[in-house]
């Protein structure tokens, strides 16, 4: 595995921010956001040629890949420091990649400026109830009642086991053999340094408060119908598939795909991925006088 070459930014508050970016700052902005576990990197393979046509930035998220954990670890207080990176690159009208954790990120900034969204990119990424299957029982009583012996089980995955099914959980065996190993063990060589397991587990808890705000975001996706291409991995066994048809019916003009993957899409159909999202940034990128392009989508 070859990573992203990485810029650091120091944040207001003081922690560093890693990220990687690429491409002619003119062109609109791609924003790559990750999910448990990984890193910036696990968009390695798509990175080159969205750079083509969009300027790519792909933050590690703080507490994870390179980046500094937070003393308070939140979904917004990750939004902020990444709204602050796009501030400091002057990243203009903007892509958002939705995938797993990054997602309440990617909402976040995009309720923030919803006049800078282009259109996003949705895969296996829970904007519903829908999403949330029987497997999230023990992360919802965690919620409802976050008492030690719940936390526990909530947080029952942060090990090495769990770190590695992120990557191979509910696969055909054929898919899964094309994941090396290296890359799950660098994610737990990674989660094992100073702050990074208490970031996890502290998301874990938020993820409540951001399941909360599904009605908040359910309006915007309702006024706003942004222009969206789902990329979806069937296999996935953390995000319910019926949470696809639920993303269907809040936006009906979405263009859909359900591939044959798992949680970690790109690391098995980055190919087939990327050649969507270019045709898609092609297809609804606004013309020299602002506006967009009438594509029917």
């Amino acid at each position: 595995m070859r990573p992203l070459p990485r810029q650091r930014l120091r944040l207001s508050g003081g922690a560093e921010l890693s990220f990687a970016v690429a491409g002619d700052a003119s062109k609109p902005t791609v924003l790559l956001l990750h999910g448990f576990p990984g890193s910036a990197d696990y968009f390695r393979e798509v990175v080159p040629e969205l750079s083509q046509v969009a300027y790519v930035i792909a933050p590690d998220l703080p507490g994870y890949g390179e980046s500094d954990p937070l003393p308070k670890p939140t979904f917004p207080a990750f939004s902020q420091a990444v709204s602050e990176l796009l501030d400091r690159l002057a990243a203009g009208p903007r892509y958002i990649y939705l995938h797993d954790f990054g997602a309440p990120v990617g909402f976040d900034i995009a309720m923030q400026a919803p006049d800078l969204v282009l259109g996003h990119f949705v895969q296996n990424a829970n904007a519903h109830r829908t999403g949330l299957g029987s497997q999230w029982a023990p992360v919802e009583d965690y919620w409802s009642n976050p008492n030690p012996e719940n936390e526990a089980a909530a947080t029952a995955h942060l090990t090495f086991e769990g770190v590695r099914n992120g990557y191979l959980g509910g696969m055909p065996p054929d898919v899964a053999t094309r994941i090396p190993a290296e890359i799950w063990e660098e994610d737990w060589r990674t989660m094992q340094l100073p702050g990074r397991m208490e970031t996890q587990r502290a998301l874990v808890k938020d993820y409540g408060n951001y399941v909360a705000r599904f009605e908040e975001i359910a309006d915007y996706l309702a006024r706003r119908q942004p222009p969206s291409l789902m990329i979806w991995a069937r296999h996935d066994p953390f995000f319910d598939l019926a949470e696809v048809l639920s993303w269907m019916e809040a936006l009906p003009r979405m263009e859909g795909h359900v591939l044959d993957a798992g949680h970690k899409l790109l690391e098995t159909h980055a190919t087939a991925a990327v050649s969507l999202m270019v045709d898609f940034i092609e297809q609804t990128r606004p013309t020299g006088d602002g506006s967009r392009r009438d594509t029917g989508r």
